[in-house]
């Protein structure tokens, strides 16, 4: 499937933890979308919110100062030119610990240009001032040090924010054009993007869900319904992975809802020999199994599943009730413009085929 590398781009900003790029080349830029601001600055004003919550990533910083206790090394040249002893001091020089390190400046400078592109959404500009509080005052770092900065072990849980805060800085999005912009290249290989794809929708469904009171789980593993076994079974049966689990205990007051998502990226029918297409037996009976295998634990609500698809031969929406529970084939069309990809993510998760506005 030739993705667009623009949606590539796109699919990789979403799967914070798969983001990743496979080396630079001479391209052109393409005109950020009219959405663009107003969506990558609330996932990163989500993400700073709850980077203050929990607390910024910090750094070191080496400083000289006259202490009252031995702080790291004396400077002996020093306590004895300005007699500190006699006043009970002593001038030491030790490591810091500071918040206003080049990825946190990076954030800041990041929401005040927020701020100026979305002016009627007053959270940026707070965010920027909350960051200026805690002790991020430095100037905003080069953007050709955000690679080095996506390397650095202590910044991991901050991919996503660097990312979203990058791309508010430059609106940068790479196309196939060639130009004379030195900007990343998205890797397009086939296992990567059946991942890819994955944890697009993973991302999706956590910044747009989560707020909205969903649980959202990914890759979690679900157990048998087991009440007698084998000596030897215990060691053969297989766990069953799942790639998303979407939960909300009672969503607009309709009763809880459990969503089991599985993802293929692949055509959501094939060919057959005695009809012009048909579903992949496999995946139903898959779905069926993670679905049935909870059905003595789940009472009265029953779980949903869910197998999504990318656009290959025609969109495709359809669903099937078996045994009360209902089972939705949807697909997404990864070559559609603007953010009509995480609509379709949105979509297929809703009560009804009705369209999900993003």
């Amino acid at each position: 499937m030739q993705i667009p590398v623009r949606n590539l781009w796109l699919l990789q900003f979403f799967a914070s933890d798969l983001f990743r790029i496979d080396g630079y080349g001479p391209v052109s830029a393409e005109a950020a979308p009219e959405e663009l601001p107003h969506l990558v600055a609330r996932i990163l004003a989500d993400e700073v919110a709850e980077r203050l919550h929990r607390g910024l990533s910090v750094g070191f910083r080496a400083v000289a100062r006259n202490e009252r206790r031995v702080r790291g090394r004396i400077n002996q040249l020093a306590t004895e030119r300005h007699q500190l002893l006699s006043r009970g001091l002593v001038n030491c020089t030790f490591d810091e610990i500071v918040v206003d390190i080049p990825s946190n400046r990076l954030v800041r400078a990041a929401l005040e240009r927020a701020a100026t592109l979305v002016p009627a959404e007053p959270r940026y500009r707070s965010l920027a001032r909350q960051l200026d509080i805690a002790g991020v005052h430095g100037p905003c770092p080069g953007l050709a040090d955000i690679a080095q900065m996506r390397q650095q072990r202590l910044l991991q849980r901050d991919r996503m924010m660097l990312a979203a805060a990058e791309l508010l800085l430059t609106f940068s999005i790479p196309t196939t054009d060639t130009g004379d912009r030195h900007l990343p290249l998205p890797a397009d290989d086939d296992p990567y993007l059946r991942k890819l794809f994955e944890h697009a929708a993973y991302g999706i469904y956590r910044h747009h869900l989560r707020p909205d009171g969903w649980k959202v789980k990914h890759g979690p593993w679900q157990q048998w319904d087991v009440s007698a076994m084998s000596d030897g079974m215990q060691a053969v049966l297989p766990n069953m992975h799942l790639d998303i689990v979407l939960q909300r205990s009672d969503p607009d007051g309709d009763g809880p809802r459990r969503i089991v998502i599985d993802t293929k990226f692949t055509s959501v029918t094939k060919a057959h020999q005695y009809r012009e297409a048909t579903l992949s037996s496999g995946y139903v009976y898959q779905m069926y199994a993670y679905l049935m295998s909870q059905a003595a634990r789940e009472g009265e609500n029953p779980s949903e599943g869910l197998m999504l698809h990318p656009v290959v031969n025609g969109r495709f929406d359809e669903e099937v009730v078996i045994q009360g529970r209902r089972i939705r084939f949807a697909t997404v069309d990864l070559m559609c413009e603007g953010w009509g990809i995480a609509a379709d993510f949105l979509a297929a998760t809703s009560p009804s085929s009705t369209p999900v506005t993003v």
